[in-house]
């Protein structure tokens, strides 16, 4: 069974560049199964897709995060990571990453990690 570790900052000034790594166990990111996904849930919100991954280095972002979000994979260390520059108090949030067969959008899709909480404040 797949499981997924974030780990990150905590707290980030605002304009600074959010650094997220996901490390993944019970399965490797060469599989052809999953898509690697990162989302997030705002305090009092509800879950924010940003973009996944795929095994063959395809990615795809919400829109929304286009133009500030990098997602990428490190198949030596079985690690996912986040980038997401010029953060605001608006990106303080629960991030989580999530394995699916496809991009996860809902609650309950997929296999989650726990979740790390980042605040962005000066």
């Amino acid at each position: 069974q797949v499981q997924l570790q974030e780990s990150g900052p905590g707290l980030v000034r605002p304009s600074e560049t959010l650094s997220l790594t996901c490390t993944v166990s019970g399965a490797s990111l060469t599989t052809r199964y999953y898509h690697w996904n990162w989302v997030r849930r705002p305090p009092g919100k509800g879950v924010e897709y940003i973009g996944f991954v795929t095994w063959n280095n395809v990615t795809e972002y919400n829109p929304a995060f286009q133009s500030r979000a990098s997602i990428s994979r490190d198949f030596s260390k079985n690690q996912i990571t986040l980038l997401l520059t010029a953060v605001t108090p608006e990106d303080t949030a629960v991030y989580y990453c999530a394995a699916a067969q496809g991009r996860v959008t809902t609650e309950g899709a997929g296999s989650w990690g726990q979740g790390t909480q980042v605040t962005v404040s000066s």
